[in-house]
């Protein structure tokens, strides 16, 4: 009966009457059993009466009735709990990631690229009832994945993000990246639009202004969390890559664009973080995290299921045995 509970518990406190009632029965028992006193039974032929020993019966029945129906008046019911989430404030959030070359340095482990998609697909499992699309840039840009509510195709997006000179031309173009994010967000009904703006480097490329891409942000509505990733000094960046593939890496200064970042994120209600480290970068994330949620609603429905009806049925039913022994069998019997 794990899975029971009482509506009424408070009546199992009629238990503590069995132990009257029993005391009660002896009393009367021996009141009502007649006493003849005489010198010898040697005249008498005695025999021992099963059902003379088996009337206590009776009583025993009666009690077990009286159990019953304590535990009935107790409720005793089971429960199904289900729940229902519905969502009244949903955030549309797009990650625009800067995937140029210098992305592969090595000041975070094992490099930027590789750490930022480590920290962003956790981010993405904490957004559980909100839109995420994904945008990559260089000196160019385009859409990984639309803003989307199904999670797993944006973590695979995440995950298979790469540098590639191929697919992009190579350099820093912010305000290519941050425009393509926000036509992914322009048409958007939700209640909050965010853009995460992520770089680690300087502004170099592009045909668009970021100053003019923020401005248009704000028109739209949409807040932008600008992040500037890199170490305070010098790092290991890559600078040639040998006939075999391998990549060369030589100590070269960490350049980030930090009073554009600013700019553009106060401009839109934003905020500027600086990642120097894996752990700042983690830390950072949970914060957005933290300061764009979500309100959602919880509904619960409880179905009971009412299991007294039994113990009212054995309650009668021992009461009913009781009544009948007691007008057949040991009708006889005082």
């Amino acid at each position: 009966m794990g899975d029971v509970t009482f509506l009424h518990p408070k009546f199992f406190w009629l238990f503590l009457l069995l132990p009257v009632a029993i005391g009660w029965y002896i009393w009367k028992r021996r009141q009502q059993t007649a006493t003849l006193t005489i010198s010898t039974l040697n005249g008498f032929k005695t025999s021992s009466s099963v059902l003379a020993k088996l009337k206590p019966l009776l009583f025993v029945l009666r009690l077990l009735a009286l159990s019953a129906l304590i535990v009935a008046l107790a409720r005793p019911r089971t429960v199904d709990v289900s729940s229902k989430t519905k969502t009244t404030r949903g955030i549309d959030i797009v990650m625009a990631v800067d995937v140029s070359g210098s992305m592969l340095a090595k000041d975070l482990k094992p490099n930027r690229l590789e750490a930022l998609k480590e920290v962003a697909t956790r981010f993405v499992d904490n957004r559980p009832n909100d839109r995420i699309g994904v945008v990559v840039y260089a000196a160019e840009s385009y859409t990984k994945t639309p803003v989307t509510s199904d999670k797993e195709l944006t973590k695979r997006s995440i995950e298979s993000i790469e540098y590639d000179p191929s697919v992009l031309q190579d350099g820093t173009g912010i305000g290519v990246g941050l425009a393509t994010a926000i036509n992914r967000l322009k048409e958007s009904k939700a209640k909050s639009k965010v853009i995460i703006l992520l770089t680690d480097g300087v502004n170099n490329a592009g045909f668009i202004d970021p100053r003019m891409a923020a401005d248009i942000a704000k028109e739209y509505g949409i807040k932008v969390y600008t992040i500037g990733l890199g170490t305070n000094g010098n790092a290991q960046f890559p600078y040639a890559k040998t006939g075999n593939g391998r990549i060369l890496y030589r100590m070269m200064p960490v350049e980030i664009e930090e009073d554009l970042m600013k700019e553009i994120a106060k401009k839109t209600d934003g905020k500027y973080f600086r990642a120097t480290s894996n752990s700042k970068l983690e830390s950072i994330y949970d914060e957005i995290n933290q300061l764009e949620t979500t309100e959602i609603n919880e509904l619960k429905f409880y179905n009971y299921d009412e299991k007294y009806r039994p113990w009212v049925l054995a309650a009668l039913g021992l009461l009913l045995l009781e009544v009948l022994l007691r007008k057949t069998i040991y009708r006889s019997f005082i």
